[in-house]
């Protein structure tokens, strides 16, 4: 599906997920705020309010009035898919392969 037939609202819905998903939004973790969010996707505030009454049904969040909102601590029951666990695995690879190319490199100019 292109972004062109996702709903707007959906878009944010997904990337929270994806940040989640990730890690990169942990268990606890304070989302940006509306206005953060409106700004980020180019969106109004409404739709903002309506993928975040998404990600609350879905418990993936959490709100508090006048504080924002939370990622929960039931969203990380979201399992990374295959595609994500090897993307990681090859990037700690690649981050082993550059210390020990830099410690070859190093030991060779002294």
């Amino acid at each position: 599906m292109t972004n062109e037939a996702v709903q707007p609202y959906q878009r944010i819905v997904q990337g929270v997920r994806d940040k989640i998903r990730t890690g990169r939004l942990a268990a606890g973790a304070k989302l940006p705020s509306t206005r953060e969010l409106a700004e980020e996707y180019g969106v109004a505030p409404g739709t903002v309010q309506r993928a975040l009454a998404e990600l609350r049904a879905a418990k993936l969040i959490y709100s508090h009035q006048g504080r924002g909102s939370f990622v929960s601590e039931a969203a990380h029951g979201i399992r990374e898919d295959s595609t994500t666990r090897a993307i990681k695995a090859l990037e700690n690879q690649v981050a082993q392969l550059t210390a020990r190319l830099d410690k070859i490199e190093q030991e060779r100019d002294d």
